[in-house]
């Protein structure tokens, strides 16, 4: 006879079912449908299918747009909650609001530590992908929860071994280089980096490294984040411009500002794929694999 507080359930937030049904498989966990709409005013109806007392739920939701998706994700975990949950976690791949870490001018808000504290007064626990961290060494400075930080290296390794002809990593500028290296040294691929010297606002100077003996093989630019996607479209250009192959673009978030997708095709970028850390039309590496264990030990910690 089982014990009730092995139950297990996963509800995924509105866009983020197919993970949420991949992850609940994996774990082998309950489903738990979460009912969400809007009424006329604008205001949410949520409504959970199912008995969560007892259980440990997982909800799962991608972070990007994070005004019109918070509000419904509170909700539900607080529902989860007064229905008796034991344990309340949230899986998202993709994590909002790291960007202001200080105040660059009097009077800005820190919502990075505003946004750790919504999370971590309605969550008991956080797992996320390669946050976006620049002053902050790790979660623990800004969220009072037990979080896990899964990386993506091991499925960009995967993805880009198997799809791409002689692939030699390039990171768009020193920031990359985190990444680009770990993901170079799982599958012994080589790398370099391009180097950035700032002139001016408008004016950023790129240097391309050596690519001796390397002429041949196809380019794959690897960053954390597109978003405006300016910097992927520079280092394309600055690649062509030397004689190399149209190159591939690897990211972990695929946040796509307003037009970067034009700029990128513009740039005479060959293909873009990023993982399902954001549903997004390139989203072609999945990352359910690396996200249920680290969801199984924080859900099943007493």
């Amino acid at each position: 006879m089982s014990d009730s507080r092995d139950k297990l359930m996963v509800a995924g937030l509105p866009g983020n079912e197919p993970l949420a049904r991949a992850l609940a498989e994996l774990l082998g966990a309950e489903a738990l449908e979460l009912e969400h709409r809007r009424f006329p005013d604008g205001e949410s109806y949520l409504r959970l299918h199912g008995d969560p007392k007892g259980a440990s739920v997982v909800f799962v939701a991608t972070l990007d747009h994070p005004d019109e998706k918070t509000p419904p994700l509170l909700f539900a975990a607080d529902c989860a909650r007064e229905l008796g949950a034991r344990r309340v976690g949230l899986v998202a791949p993709s994590l909002a609001y790291m960007r202001q870490d200080q105040r660059f001018k009097p009077g800005e808000a820190l919502t990075s530590r505003t946004f750790a504290r919504w999370l971590s007064n309605h969550f008991d626990w956080l797992v996320t992908v390669d946050p976006h961290l620049h002053r902050y060494a790790s979660l623990d400075e800004i969220y009072r929860l037990d979080s896990i930080v899964v990386p993506a290296a091991p499925a960009l390794a995967d993805w880009i071994a198997e799809s791409v002809d002689k692939p030699v990593l390039i990171g768009p500028d020193a920031e990359s280089e985190q990444w680009v290296s770990v993901v170079a040294e799982m599958k012994s691929l080589p790398w370099r980096v391009l180097t950035k010297k700032r002139h001016g606002d408008r004016d950023v100077q790129m240097t391309l490294p050596d690519l001796t003996g390397l002429e041949d093989h196809t380019p794959v630019l690897i960053d954390d984040i597109i978003s405006s996607g300016g910097t992927i479209a520079e280092a394309t250009r600055h690649l062509l411009e030397h004689g190399l192959k149209a190159p591939v673009v690897v990211a972990v978030h695929g946040l796509f500002g307003d037009r970067a997708r034009e700029l990128l095709g513009h740039a005479g970028v060959q293909r873009v794929v990023c993982t399902n850390a954001v549903n997004a039309p390139e989203s072609e590496i999945g990352l359910s694999r690396l996200l249920a264990p680290a969801a199984r030990q924080l859900a099943t910690r007493d």
